[in-house]
């Protein structure tokens, strides 16, 4: 019951929690409402075109990074050129000439061959009897993979190495996330293209010893992960374009 009486009989009204909480729901629910209109001002908030994605930001500072390196490309370029002008000295030329080389900021040319790797169909189901269907990270090319591939063409006499449209330095480190790239600034997905100039012999023979190539051969075999290999009699590779400045962190004080 609801009610009881005190000792004049009037009817005495029972305090009920419920009754107060309810309320306090409800006045909650009006403060979000007026919030999200408020915050909204007439717009769709969810589908608001001005609100980018954030892998399309990173788009486009991957673009806006790449417009920068060919801008300072150019530049080095002048720079070099004026100084090979200054010092008229043929023997510091060719010295100059094998340092950039050497350090990968010069074009390359000379036979060689790309490496491609790509994800398998995202459906792909196991092709091998007896081997396990694949998880979602079966099906994609990871950090190890590339690495895998520039070590092993290194190991086999790479003179230079290109991953996608970059030239890679002593400096360059190949990193993923997830099933992207970052290299040097920029992003990629894939189909991954490593190239590499040298003994093309020496260089097929390099990735068939390597054994973690070996082991990303058995994914090719069992659940369809891409893998080409194409020789070339000439192919040309890029100098480095970006900058050779170490950045690194200091402690205050």
């Amino acid at each position: 019951m609801s009610n009881s009486a005190d000792s004049t009989g009037a009817p005495v009204r029972r305090f009920r929690p419920v009754r107060l909480l309810t309320g306090g729901v409800f006045a909650l629910a009006g403060l979000i409402f007026w919030m999200s209109f408020n915050t909204a001002q007439g717009t769709n908030i969810r589908t608001d075109a001005s609100m980018l994605r954030l892998s399309d930001l990173i788009q486009e500072r991957s673009r806006k990074n790449a417009d920068l390196e060919d801008s300072a490309a150019g530049a080095r370029a002048q720079v070099d050129a004026l100084a090979r002008r200054d010092t008229g000295n043929t023997a510091q030329d060719r010295k100059l000439t094998a340092l950039e080389t050497a350090a990968g900021t010069r074009r390359l040319d000379g036979p060689g061959l790309t490496v491609t790797l790509m994800d398998a169909p995202p459906n792909a189901t196991a092709r091998i009897p007896g081997v396990p269907q694949p998880q979602p990270n079966d099906l994609v090319i990871h950090q190890q993979d590339l690495q895998a591939v520039v070590n092993a063409l290194w190991k086999g006499g790479a003179k230079g190495i290109q991953v996608m449209d970059q030239r890679l330095i002593s400096t360059s480190a190949v990193r993923c996330v997830g099933n992207t790239l970052i290299l040097q600034g920029r992003v990629y997905s894939p189909p991954y293209k490593v190239t590499a100039v040298g003994d093309r012999g020496m260089l097929r023979k390099a990735l068939d010893q390597s054994p973690a190539i070996q082991n990303y051969l058995q994914y090719v075999n069992a659940y369809g992960l891409g893998w080409k290999v194409d020789q070339h009699d000439a192919v040309t590779l890029p100098g480095y374009s970006g900058t050779v400045d170490l950045h690194y962190a200091k402690p205050v004080g």
